[in-house]
């Protein structure tokens, strides 16, 4: 391990979209925390999800490698253990490595790779989600639908508030514990929120840090049915977004909601920040922000994810490090990909990063950190193999263009700087029928969608077996169980009394002279 490998935090919100951000210039939100990182730090303008759904985003995320490459093709794919993590890779290079929070780890392995986790998740492990391409018309009742929109509002508690309280405390000790602890390694601490993802409810205080009539309505109102792609249309049964009326209030009440959660999230990543700063780790660490996905949030009449317009799949992602990176921005198109690769170039510090190879999709941020782009090709690639689909659909970023493809359905291609909502279909304009084609055939070689295909239905049959199997008789769940010695805690009779006192508290008292004297 070299000697100048930086302490990594990297921190996550659920559901979080890019535009959202005041950093990304929404005039309404407030992220003052955010905001001082992104100040301080390298904003990435352009960085995508390579698949807008939690577990195969996450996946891709820890691994670098697209879904399809390895199996974790929706939110009940298991996440082989044979796939390494950057929590492998730090670890084999020297790091102590610790999970706090959301992961969404289909299976029985709940670190991956990680030395420590210190909560449950808030989702189930198992395959009890699994989609099926097969009966598209069946809408599965495990999946987000409207109830979230029309409840939305203030509450003082809930599902979602209980977990991330228990994220955050957990978070901000362990950084306190590593501060006291006798082990020089640098560390890699994960730490994963589950807001803003819906349901849309939070506290009053932080309700009431906006304005109701200043919240503001979607760019796109609603499309009827007809209007919309197929794919679209599918997402829009899928979410039983027909069963209620989207009233504005309605819409408003959502979207103010949601605001309110990204403060929330905001506070959090300040504790979080605080903490860092008063174990004097906040030098020499190396802090990433980010999001597994984004949130319609009522753009076009769709809410969630689940697609690859702008607000579903660009996500926020900014690299704090003062005295390493100079603050600034990076226009480029990005992805979660890129964030392996870049943890294990900066894990090695001064000395050999272990080579990667073919191992990965993505490509180190280390030389757009630095200032260097040159020779760079800007390309984010995305995929949706899960509910919503009936065969895989693709995404490539480029440029100003974003092209889309799935075989039953028609083309898009999309010029996002001139045509930032995604109004205008390009695909079947005969001007732009060479740049179509050339995606097309980049498509083609990138993906062998009809293989893809095949191996996500054989693998929902299996995995729609195995869950009813495992469902019957005594159940054995894979939910991660947090273990704590409590033999090991606070004061007990077998450690000396005068040494823990000190080693627990932070700083470290001063030993003063047997004598008494100062």
């Amino acid at each position: 391990m070299d000697a100048r490998a930086p302490n990594i935090l990297l921190i996550m919100a659920d559901q979080m979209a890019g535009p959202a951000l005041p950093c990304y210039g929404h005039p309404v939100v407030h992220a003052p925390n955010i905001t001082r990182l992104a100040g301080e730090g390298v904003v990435f303008d352009s960085a995508y999800c390579n698949s807008p759904l939690c577990a195969p985003s996450r996946a891709s995320l820890v691994t670098g490698q697209l879904a399809s490459r390895i199996g974790a093709y929706d939110n009940a794919a298991e996440f082989s253990s044979a796939v390494p993590t950057f929590g492998h890779y730090l670890r084999d290079m020297g790091y102590q490595t610790c999970l706090c929070g959301k992961m969404h780890f289909i299976g029985p392995d709940q670190l991956h790779g990680f030395e420590e986790r210190l909560t449950t998740d808030i989702y189930p492990s198992d395959f009890g989600w699994t989609p099926d391409w097969e009966q598209p018309e069946r809408r599965p009742s495990w999946y987000h639908n409207m109830l979230s929109i029309v409840q939305a509002g203030m509450c003082q508690t809930s599902n979602q508030l209980d977990f991330d309280e228990e994220v955050a405390f957990h978070a901000v000790r362990r950084i306190y514990e590593m501060a006291r602890s006798q082990d020089a390694r640098p560390f890699c601490l994960f730490v994963s929120f589950t807001h803003p993802h819906d349901p849309f409810a939070v506290p009053g205080e932080y309700w009431d840090r906006y304005e109701h009539d200043q919240v503001d309505l979607p760019s796109v109102p609603p499309m009827a049915l007809k209007q919309m792609d197929p794919h679209s249309r599918r997402v829009h049964h899928v979410c039983d977004l027909g069963r209620y009326r989207q009233t504005e209030e309605r819409v408003r009440n959502a979207r103010h909601a949601y605001y309110g959660a990204i403060s929330y999230v905001d506070d959090k990543v300040g504790q979080i920040l605080h903490a860092l700063e008063e174990t004097g780790f906040a030098n020499d660490t190396v802090v990433l922000f980010t999001s597994d996905h984004g949130e319609m949030l009522g753009e076009r009449g769709l809410w969630y994810k689940m697609n690859f317009f702008e607000w579903a799949a660009r996500v926020p992602l900014v690299v704090w490090a003062p005295s390493r990176f100079a603050p600034g921005r990076v226009t480029g198109h990005v992805s979660l990909v890129d964030i392996l690769p870049t943890l294990v170039e900066l894990g090695a510090g001064d000395g050999p990063a272990p080579d990667l190879a073919d191992a990965v999709d993505g490509r180190s941020l280390v030389p757009l950190l630095q200032g260097d782009d040159a020779s760079r090709e800007h390309t984010a690639v995305g995929e949706i193999l899960c509910e919503s689909a009936i065969a895989p659909c693709f995404m490539i970023r480029r440029g100003r263009y974003k092209y889309v493809y799935s075989e039953p359905d028609p083309e898009q291609l999309y010029d996002v700087q001139d045509d930032p909502d995604e109004l205008h279909n390009l695909a079947g304009r005969p001007e732009y029928d060479d740049l179509r084609r050339r995606f097309f055939d980049e498509t083609a070689d990138r993906w062998d969608g009809d293989a893809i295909r095949q191996d996500v239905l054989a693998s929902q049959r299996r995995r729609r077996l195995v869950a009813r199997s495992l469902a019957t008789g005594q159940l054995a769940p894979w939910d991660f169980q947090p273990f704590r010695d409590a033999s090991q805690q606070y004061m007990r009779n077998h450690m000396e009394l005068d040494d823990l006192e000190r080693r627990a508290r932070y700083p470290a008292p001063e030993i003063p002279h047997p004598d008494g004297s100062p």
